[in-house]
């Protein structure tokens, strides 16, 4: 039997759409959260830190993108509905390992064990137990709602609102288009001003950045609000697009493609060069110490790792004391 041409996904309809986002509320932080984060009631640089790990973790392992997602969701919903034993930073790598193994657990199909889990170089290395305890906390504090709505579920309603042209890969749907959306989305983990937009919000403002900022037609803001729309598309251009270099390679094939049907490139070397692409990826930690045993209330199972020696640039904006 001949292999059959791999067709896309239909879009899926109006009806499941409006029931993904009347859900979004219930899937995100507190209201305040952003407002306490800023008022440093949560200690930024330790959420930083722990998001960079969750990332490089989730890399290391080549997890699907929305475990990324699912990850830095637990974990800034715990945050804003509990407190960690006074911002410690063994507390937030707890957390951290706790959060990823959670979100592994609902999206990944081989999932190592809680010690091989701590990858990267972390600060501290958790006994399973440890960490087993802290996933009870952590879904009791979520409600149990470990299925949360992310970009990933409007990201193929989005991609088929835009026109046919404006997706260069449109006859492979795991292409570098969807890859470069992808790559958005998973990089606004290390901008808190994402927090801001819901998730339907952040995967068309992703779809719009990837194919260039081309106008769409007023349908595809038939269930956003498109202002919001675009002030996540603006921020998106401001802080993710020179980190996510997939994104600007997916405009430079557009505006080569565009050209080309004027004038041939002169050279096979401009499309080579165009179709090149570098990973998202890029993240480290600082070293750190062990808390003394009679600090904190779930740290007695905590041994130290091996420090690591650089760390990745925040995105994080703090208001200044």
């Amino acid at each position: 039997m001949s292999d059959l041409p791999l067709v896309p996904d239909p879009p899926a309809d109006d009806a499941v759409i409006d029931s993904l986002i009347a859900s979004e509320p219930h899937h995100l932080p507190s209201p305040d959260y952003i407002l306490r984060c800023q008022r440093r009631s949560i200690h930024l640089t330790h959420r930083q830190d722990s998001i960079n790990w969750i990332l490089s973790a989730h890399a290391h392992y080549g997890f699907k993108p929305a475990t990324a997602i699912l990850s830095v969701n637990y974990f800034d919903r715990f945050l804003s509905s509990a407190s960690l034993p006074g911002n410690n930073i063994w507390a937030f790598q707890l957390l951290s390992v706790t959060c990823l193994s959670l979100a592994a657990k609902m999206e990944e199909l081989h999932i190592p064990s809680l010690l091989d889990l701590q990858v990267s170089e972390p600060r501290f290395i958790f006994e399973s137990k440890t960490i087993q305890n802290m996933e009870l906390l952590v879904m009791a504090n979520l409600n149990w709602r470990l299925r949360s709505i992310t970009p990933f579920d409007f990201l193929h309603y989005f991609i088929f609102k835009i026109p046919v042209s404006c997706r260069p890969d449109n006859d492979d749907p795991h292409g570098s288009f969807r890859s470069a959306c992808s790559d958005l989305i998973v990089s606004t983990t290390r901008v808190i001003d994402f927090l801001r937009f819901p998730s339907s919000v952040i995967a068309a403002a992703a779809v719009m950045v990837a194919a260039g900022g081309v106008d769409v037609p007023e349908s595809f803001y038939e269930k956003v609000n498109k202002e919001m729309v675009g002030s996540c598309h603006q921020l998106m251009e401001e802080f993710l697009v020179d980190t996510c270099p997939s994104a600007n390679q997916i405009k430079m094939k557009l505006r080569i493609a565009e050209q080309s049907r004027a004038q041939p490139p002169s050279s096979p070397d401009r499309v080579l060069d165009a179709a090149a692409c570098v990973s998202c990826y890029t993240c480290s930690n600082d070293g750190g110490r062990i808390p003394p045993s009679g600090d904190g209330s779930f740290g007695n199972n905590v041994s130290q790792a091996e420090p690591p020696n650089k760390r990745l640039r925040s995105f994080v904006h703090e208001e200044q004391p």
